[in-house]
């Protein structure tokens, strides 16, 4: 994972002081190009790593050939810790190199820089969704998060438009998708970024659970998502080239029931409602065929009925 790379870089650049990107490449297993692309990456997020060139040349860390990391500013320790951190949780590696470089902060910077590491969570599983811009919003979140202030929100749900004030306790990435878990007046909230209007961060205090812990409360959200999501389900089969496109579609919503003897693939599709799932299949035609439930293959003719009506002439 790229994150713990990140982390054994500039731990290696702690304790040689210079090093070039075939000689990172050789001590961490990886090659030059990919050395050189950490490296790089280090840098573009402002740690004080630069390169010098000619002979005796390579990558270093400002401050001299050894240095205890003095040399980061808070903004530049929050940077290195939002990348290493999601990473942390679940890879043992990073969370010891994560708790030797804490040690090597100047002890007014830790704090922030634990809480960095705490702030954002990456789930790369599939909601049948996927955003490739990263939304503007998120880094302003990010160091509320962090710095613990609260955030008055607008926000947009339907056709209808909120403002509140929260209380940010951690962000998701959830391939693509960015969510906000926060607590309110009523008490835990989980909210989109794509539907945050504004958010501004106020000089409130914000305050969290002492026992809070983001990982595993995104657990329990997704938990309760996937109950509501997976309300109906429907038996359909599909042609086996159809077969990576929906599972890549419909991510964890599309659970295969093995073969048939006509050589097409039998899977079970989850969604709220039955009028879902036949909106989300009707444009595969007869590529595909619902056999159960009723409610479903309704819902589909009535759709090919109105889009014939509508393009019949």
């Amino acid at each position: 994972m790229r994150a713990d790379r990140l982390v054994a870089t500039l731990l290696v650049l702690q304790a040689r002081g210079r090093v070039t990107a075939a000689e990172l490449a050789a001590e961490l297993e990886i090659s030059v190009a990919t050395a050189r692309r950490d490296l790089e990456a280090l840098s573009t997020a402002g740690v004080p790593v630069y390169p010098q060139r000619g002979r005796g040349g390579g990558w270093s860390l400002v401050g001299g050939a050894r240095t205890d990391l003095t040399g980061l500013t808070a903004p530049e320790a929050h940077a290195l810790f939002l990348l290493a951190g999601s990473s942390a949780r679940t890879e043992p590696e990073v969370r010891s190199a994560l708790r030797k470089l804490v040690r090597a902060l100047p002890r007014t910077f830790r704090a922030e820089a634990e809480a960095a590491s705490d702030a954002v969570v990456i789930d790369s599983s599939r909601w049948g969704r996927h955003e490739t811009t990263r939304p503007a919003l998120v880094a302003d979140l990010q160091r509320a998060v962090v710095r613990r202030r609260r955030v008055r929100l607008t926000y947009q749900r339907a056709n209808r438009r909120t403002e509140r004030t929260v209380d940010p306790w951690g962000l998701v990435d959830k391939d693509g998708a960015w969510y906000l878990l926060a607590g309110t007046e009523r008490g835990r909230r989980t909210f989109r970024l794509d539907r945050i209007l504004e958010a501004e961060p106020t000089d409130e205090t914000a305050t969290r659970p002492a026992t809070f812990d983001l990982p595993a409360t995104w657990r329990e959200v997704v938990d309760e998502m996937e109950t509501r999501r997976a309300a109906t389900s429907a038996t359909v089969l599909i042609t086996p080239d159809l077969l990576p496109i929906l599972r890549d579609q419909q991510g964890r919503h599309c659970e295969i029931d093995g073969r048939v003897d006509d050589g097409r693939t039998r899977v079970r599709i989850t969604a709220p409602t039955p009028r879902m799932i036949a909106q989300q299949l009707a444009g595969w035609g007869a590529e595909l065929e619902v056999i159960s439930p009723q409610e479903v293959r309704a819902e589909l003719a009535r759709i090919g009925a109105e889009l014939l009506h509508h393009y019949a002439s």
